[in-house]
């Protein structure tokens, strides 16, 4: 019924709304109103699609077999509706893994042209998220280029409150109180809109990144989820609608080491968006140029394309691949 893919490591199930509905979810006819209506019918989509079956889910892995679930296409046709959930119910804006992952789906579908096509992500935080998704290779890998757009700083762009001013490498940077906090070297954080909320937190040695296995233990994954996750699960503090975090280092010339806590999801392998997000936050700091940046996670190495114009990024472009997992 679900089929799971995995793009860097980052597993997302795809699954029809017509699937759904013959398994007795309610799902509304349109992507508009599945948003706008999640709140009746998401969590029980996730247990049937994402819950590990009864005795099958393996020592010390996570609580559900997948990321995140997508539902969709609701056309036969270019621009697509998909629909992104968290396994906590909540609906996101964006994926780059999960959009590649469900371009995959659409290919073996024989629904995605050569030319690629327009996906549409709705969600209850606004309006429609639009990203154009074209097939491509890249050094002998076929996968996908995503134009995730032109990103925003700052804690206005995030909706972040109560943020202190700072500076690293000479350039302006946010103290996110919560993190400095849990940590005192988590003193210098940019924040960066590009779909998702980010809050990309910069250190100077790989050393002192955290580990998904120390973010999964208390206290520190209570402390996480209270900074990352809206109320009720979280506080969403600084950002009451919940913000994707990341910590970064510079590794090398355009080469960034990073690690990944997601709302609505936790530690998490692999992030497309939060990988861009860190190739942003990077350029704006001046560890690397526009141009080609690669952003190494636990689950891959994401290729991330930065286009400036002026001293400003205006676009960026994510490439990925997925497979279908057997």
């Amino acid at each position: 019924m679900t089929q799971f893919y995995d793009a860097r490591g980052n597993i997302y199930g795809v699954v029809s709304p017509a699937t759904l509905r013959e398994a007795g979810i309610d799902l509304p006819a349109s992507a508009t109103e599945c948003a706008s209506s999640r709140k009746a019918w998401s969590k029980a989509a996730i247990a049937l699609c994402c819950d590990w079956p009864e005795g099958q889910r393996p020592p010390n892995s996570k609580s559900h077999r997948s990321d995140g679930l997508l539902i969709g296409p609701f056309q036969n046709s270019p621009p697509f509706d998909v629909l992104i959930v968290n396994t906590d119910g909540t609906l996101a804006e964006r994926s780059g893994n999960g959009l590649t992952i469900f371009s995959q789906a659409l290919t073996e579908q024989a629904l995605m042209p050569e030319q690629g096509a327009r996906l549409s992500v709705h969600h209850d935080k606004g309006d429609a998220l639009q990203t154009s998704v074209k097939p491509a290779e890249v050094e002998g890998v076929n996968g996908f280029w995503l134009d995730l757009g032109q990103p925003e700083f700052g804690a206005d762009a995030v909706g972040a409150q109560n943020i202190q001013s700072g500076e690293f490498n000479g350039r302006a940077v946010s103290r996110v109180r919560p993190l400095a906090q849990l940590d005192p070297t988590w003193n210098h954080s940019q924040f960066v809109r590009i779909g998702n909320p980010h809050c990309v937190t910069l250190l100077t040695e790989v050393g002192a990144l955290p580990s998904n296995e120390q973010m999964r233990e208390s206290p520190l994954s209570e402390g996480l989820t209270r900074i990352a996750y809206a109320m009720p699960t979280g506080e969403g503090d600084p950002c009451p609608a919940g913000v994707n975090l990341q910590w970064a280092v510079r590794e090398s010339e355009q080469r960034i080491v990073a690690r990944v806590f997601e709302r609505g999801e936790g530690p998490t392998a692999s992030s497309g968006t939060s990988a861009s997000a860190v190739a942003c936050a990077a350029w704006r700091v001046g560890w690397v140029d526009a141009g080609e940046v690669h952003v190494v996670m636990p689950g891959g190495t994401a290729p991330i394309l930065l286009e400036e114009e002026h001293a400003e990024l205006i676009g960026v472009r994510l490439f990925g691949t997925a497979q279908l997992m057997g």
